[in-house]
C-alpha cells in the first residue's frame, strides 16, 4: 500500500455532527434556500461561536453533507480515480490504477458515514436502514454505490463508490498505458473483425469493462450494439449503441427487472452485437441460446480467477437458470469461441494476461479452456496449444 494521499478537504474545520444537525434543522424551517446570514442566525440561536470564518466553514460543511457524495466529493473528482472505499469513519481509500491508497480524510464519527450512505441510497429511491442494511445502486451521475451499515460490517459502515470513466478508452490508449502490447492489440482487433463470440474474465477492478468498451469501439459503425447491464458502466465510443438496464425491486419488493428479462427483450431489438456487461446469473442461459441462434460476435464479462475456471463458473451460473451441466456444455461448445483474461499484478497494474479458446472433449462432451496466447508481464508472447485453432477461427 502506498503512502497516504492528502485529501483536499482534510484541513477544513467542521462543527461537530450534532451541532450541524441542529443548524440544518433550523434552516429547514425557513422554507427557502438559506443564505450565510441565515446560517449565522441559526448558529447564534444554538449558542455557537459566530465569526466570519466559522460561518464560512459551516456553510461549506452544510454543502458537503447535503450535496453529492459529501466529504468524498473531492476525491471522486481527482484525476484517474476509479474507486473510493470507506471502511468506517477512520479509513478512506482511493484507487487511481496502481492499487489502493490510504487518504488522510476522516469522518467525524460513524454516524456521519451512516448518514452519507443513507442519503446516497435515498437519492435513487432505495431504502437503507437496520431492516435493509445494504444497498447496491447507480447514482444519477453514473457512479455505482454499494453500502453496508455498521450493524453488519466492521469497523463500521462501509461505502464503495465506483467512478464512471470520464471518457472512453481506445485500444490505442490501452497499449499506451501498458495493459496491452501492440501485438496483443492487433490480435484482439482481429477477433472483433472475425465476429468471434467471447468473454472477458478477471477479478473485481481488473479492467474487464474498460477493455470491453475499447473492443466495442472497433465494431464497424454500420453494426448495431445492444448492451444489457445490471448497472450502467459500459460506454463504448460507437455511433449506434442501445443500452438497457436492469432494475431492482422497490421498497414494496415489486417492479424488479432482471438481466434474464432484458436479454430476452434485446433479441427482439435486432442486435448485430449482443453484449451483457457482466454475466452473473441465470441470464447466461439466454445469452448462450442467442449466440447459438445466429447472433455472432456476442460478448460480455464474467468474474473468474483464470480462463481454466470459466467452464465451472458458467456451470454454476447456468444452474441458477435450470440448465443441466451436460446441456450447458453443449451450448457452450457452439456458442463461445474464446475468453480473454485480464489481471492485476502486485503493483496494481492492469494487463491482458491470456487468450484461450474453448475445446470440447470427445468422450465426456465437457468443454475446457485451452491457452492460445500467453501474454507475459515483460511484453513477451508465448503461443499455447490452442493457437492454431484460434488462428483458424480468425481466418474463417
Amino acid at each position: 500500500m502506498t503512502a497516504a494521499v492528502r485529501s483536499p478537504v482534510a484541513g477544513n474545520r467542521d462543527i461537530d455532527g450534532e451541532a450541524l444537525d441542529l443548524v440544518r434543522d433550523r434552516l429547514a424551517g425557513l422554507g427557502r434556500h438559506y443564505t450565510p446570514v441565515d446560517v449565522a442566525t441559526a448558529m447564534r440561536a444554538e449558542g455557537l461561536i459566530v465569526s466570519d470564518s466559522a460561518v464560512l466553514d459551516t456553510v461549506e460543511s452544510l454543502r458537503r453533507h447535503s450535496v453529492g457524495a459529501g466529504l468524498l466529493e473531492p476525491l471522486l473528482h481527482q484525476p484517474g480515480v476509479t474507486d473510493v472505499l470507506v471502511n468506517g469513519p477512520d479509513q478512506v481509500f482511493i484507487d487511481r490504477g496502481a492499487g489502493l491508497e490510504l487518504t488522510d480524510l476522516r469522518f467525524p464519527c460513524e454516524g456521519d458515514v451512516r448518514q452519507l450512505a443513507q442519503r446516497l441510497a435515498a437519492t435513487v429511491g432505495r431504502r437503507l436502514d437496520d431492516a435493509v442494511p445494504f444497498v447496491d445502486a447507480r447514482l444519477a451521475d453514473g457512479s455505482r454505490v454499494h453500502a453496508v451499515l455498521g450493524t453488519l460490517a466492521s469497523p463500521g459502515t462501509c461505502i464503495s463508490l465506483r467512478v464512471p470513466a470520464q471518457r472512453s478508452f481506445s485500444l490505442t490508449d490501452c497499449v499506451a498505458s501498458g495493459s496491452l502490447t501492440p501485438g496483443a492489440a492487433q490480435l484482439l482487433s482481429r477477433m472483433i473483425k472475425a465476429k468471434l463470440a467471447f468473454l472477458i474474465s478477471g477479478g473485481t477492478g481488473s479492467g474487464k469493462t474498460t477493455l470491453l468498451a475499447a473492443l466495442l469501439g472497433l465494431v464497424p459503425s454500420s453494426q448495431r450494439i445492444v448492451i444489457v447491464e445490471d448497472s450502467r458502466e459500459l460506454a463504448p465510443n460507437h455511433p449506434h449503441v442501445v443500452r438497457i438496464e436492469g432494475r431492482p425491486a422497490n421498497t414494496e419488493l415489486a417492479g424488479a427487472i432482471s438481466l434474464t428479462d432484458l436479454v430476452r427483450q434485446s433479441l427482439r431489438m435486432r442486435p448485430d452485437r449482443l453484449v451483457v456487461g457482466e454475466v452473473r446469473g441465470a441470464e447466461i442461459v439466454d445469452l448462450l441460446t442467442a449466440m447459438n441462434t445466429g447472433h455472432e460476435g456476442g460478448c460480455g464479462t464474467v468474474h473468474a480467477n483464470s480462463t481454466a475456471d470459466i467452464p465451472a463458473r458458467l456451470e454454476a451460473l447456468a444452474s441458477l437458470g435450470g440448465l443441466p451441466r451436460a446441456a450447458l456444455h453443449a451450448q457452450l461448445a457452439s456458442a463461445l469461441d474464446a475468453v480473454i483474461h485480464v489481471a492485476r499484478d502486485e503493483s496494481g497494474m492492469r494487463r491482458v494476461a491470456e487468450i484461450s479458446i474453448f475445446v470440447r472433449e470427445p468422450r465426456s462432451g465437457l468443454v475446457r479452456s485451452e491457452c492460445a496466447v500467453d501474454l507475459r508481464p515483460d511484453g513477451g508472447i508465448v503461443l499455447g496449444p490452442g493457437s492454431r485453432q484460434l488462428e483458424r477461427m480468425l481466418d474463417r
